[in-house]
């Protein structure tokens, strides 16, 4: 039951659905990606970022300098069920859609050199 209040709770915010707005549609993102998508401060993305691994969502790779996100594999069959609920939600929320826009707008990975 904690694992299933730790998801839930993890998903009570609108940054941190924004987030995973964007790694359902991308994949892979840097922390300078989702800044420039989200139009928030690095520290606001990594604290949010931080929450959504606490809880399993997502993982890190370190890619020479640079960190990507992208969501994390699940053997929980309940945050499967989340997470396709998601993508199907999220995918026509206005404010992912313009989230989307914006990182598409700003070139994915020029942010960060």
């Amino acid at each position: 039951m904690k694992q299933a209040a730790r998801l839930f709770k993890s998903l009570a915010d609108e940054t941190r659905l924004r987030i995973l707005a964007l790694l359902l549609a991308e994949k892979k993102l840097c922390v300078c990606d989702l800044m420039a998508a989200l139009e928030l401060p690095q520290s606001t993305v990594s604290r949010h970022l931080a929450q959504l691994k606490n809880a399993g969502w997502v993982d890190d790779r370190r890619e020479g300098v640079w960190v990507y996100y992208s969501l994390a594999p699940s053997d929980i069959p309940a945050r499967g069920e989340l997470q396709a609920f998601l993508a199907r939600y999220l995918a026509t929320e206005p404010v992912a859609l313009a989230d989307r826009e914006r990182l598409a707008g700003f070139g994915q990975g020029n942010r960060c050199a």
